[in-house]
């Protein structure tokens, strides 16, 4: 299986999915996604030794920013490792995957997968398939290397709570993952 891994190039996802846009955050700390309270689309908050950021998911613009967060809330705390929400998600506190620990999705409810895998250590790779994880056959047919990390450490990854967003966050910058509104398969 590590041969196979090493082996299998990086390439972009298969449709549905997209690759939307990079990200640049220096420092990055953490990622978390929100719900847009009026549109239900999915948001993203960014945790940085910059403050905090809110990232519309389906187009990647950003859309609110505090750059001096209050310095008792700057990090993910409490049992949910969460940050207090800005922009449209004020009223929330935001669960944090990264640095600190948590987790996002690791599957969506229409049967898609994310692995994280380091066959060639301290190097991850992000992996999305389609047939559970299981990684038979070749890369391409029901499983892809969508990600690479061997420039900067892989802080986080993984799908929204809709499964329309794939995260992939590293302390340097995070890659957008996108696709319209899931179907049953």
């Amino acid at each position: 299986m590590r041969a196979k891994l090493l082996a299998a190039p990086v390439v972009a996802p298969p449709e549905p999915w997209r690759h939307l846009n990079q990200i640049l955050v220096g420092g990055l700390q953490g990622v978390g996604f929100g719900v847009h309270p009026q549109t239900g689309d999915d948001l993203l908050m960014l945790v940085s030794m910059d403050g905090f950021g809110l990232v519309d998911a389906a187009t990647g613009a950003k859309i609110a920013r505090d750059r001096h967060p209050d310095p008792d809330n700057a990090s993910p705390s409490g049992p949910d490792l969460a940050c207090p929400g800005l922009g449209v998600l004020a009223d929330t506190r935001v669960r944090i995957s990264g640095l600190f620990g948590g987790g996002l999705h690791a599957t969506t409810d229409d049967g898609w997968t994310i692995d994280v895998v380091a066959p060639e250590w301290p190097n991850h790779r992000v992996l999305l398939s389609s047939d559970g994880g299981a990684y038979n056959g070749p890369p391409g047919t029901t499983w892809w290397h969508v990600f690479h990390a061997d420039y900067s450490e892989l802080r986080a990854a993984g799908f929204s709570p809709s499964g329309r967003t794939l995260v992939i966050a590293t302390s340097s910058d995070v890659t957008l993952v996108v696709r319209p509104e899931p179907t049953t398969r």
